[in-house]
């Protein structure tokens, strides 16, 4: 493998890991999408399948699942060597926090086998607790980084929630498509909202390896900088998600402007790209 581009683009977040889960279904789909990804400056990848938490507590059912995911992401590292020598291809898991103790001793449950782990509440429900839980992953010698908090139901009236996993010692990932608009408006709004205050330390694309289906990074780069957000796309696209392969706290990201005219001018913005 060739040494990275340290001025690429680097993706936390995505499931190409062939057959595993809801994500890409075989090699051509990993392929298509490694493909897809560079052609988006994106040279580094930390994809991240899906795992249950409650699994790390029942050591057969937990080296079932990582054996077969080991094996699969071996498959398709491979494959990706052979055509992308320039893309770094690494491993971890989405780690669904259905149990408030999950154990995540084992290394390939985290991102590239750092001390970073990637979680996500279940049913995109916030549970009651959750400062709690991640408490109890930041003292067990781990650093949390929360997937899509703007997806989350009742966020926009809970926005506070995110504020307090910071304050705990979490991190803030959100998704390229949430800034588009293709969750809906409700993630949308949540998403610039987190941006304005600079709570957002990540963004990554969550591609789940289905050609209908889109990076959405182009639309969101473009209507980014149009807002004069350079610096902070900067840090949340290629500083702070290589400072996760580093094993590296993320560095704090400039917040987007003040609100006032913000709305207006990001509508213009959405519409031109939605035309």
């Amino acid at each position: 493998m060739a040494a990275p581009d340290p001025t690429s683009l680097v993706d936390i977040h995505s499931h190409l890991v062939p057959g595993v889960d809801d994500g890409a279904r075989d090699i051509q789909a990993v392929l298509d999408s490694i493909e897809r990804m560079t052609r988006h400056s994106i040279r580094r990848v930390i994809t991240t399948p899906h795992i249950v938490g409650s699994l790390s507590l029942d050591p057969d059912r937990l080296e079932r699942r990582l054996g077969a995911v080991t094996d699969a992401w071996n498959e398709a590292a491979a494959a990706i060597g052979q055509r992308f020598p320039e893309v770094e291809y690494r491993r971890g898991h989405e780690v669904l926090l259905d149990v408030p103790n999950v154990d995540l001793s084992d290394p390939r449950i985290r991102m590239a086998g750092t001390s970073f782990v990637l979680v996500e509440w279940p049913r995109l429900q916030l549970p009651p607790g959750t400062e709690r839980v991640l408490k109890k992953i930041i003292d067990a010698g781990y650093r949390p980084i929360v997937a899509h908090p703007e997806r989350y139901h009742g966020m926009g009236q809970a926005i506070h929630v995110a504020g307090r996993w910071r304050e705990a010692g979490a991190y803030l990932q959100m998704n390229y498509a949430s800034l588009s608009g293709r969750y809906g408006p409700e993630a949308q709004t949540i998403a610039f909202r987190l941006l304005r205050r600079g709570w957002a330390d990540y963004l990554a694309s969550d591609f789940h390896g289905h050609m209908r289906l889109k990076l959405y990074k182009s639309e969101v780069w473009t209507i980014l900088e149009e807002l004069g957000a350079g610096e902070a796309l900067s840090y949340l696209c290629r500083t702070n998600p290589g400072r996760v392969l580093g094993d590296e706290t993320p560095l704090p990201v400039p917040p987007l402007p003040a609100e006032r005219g913000f709305w207006a001018r990001l509508r213009g913005l959405l519409q031109g790209t939605t035309a």
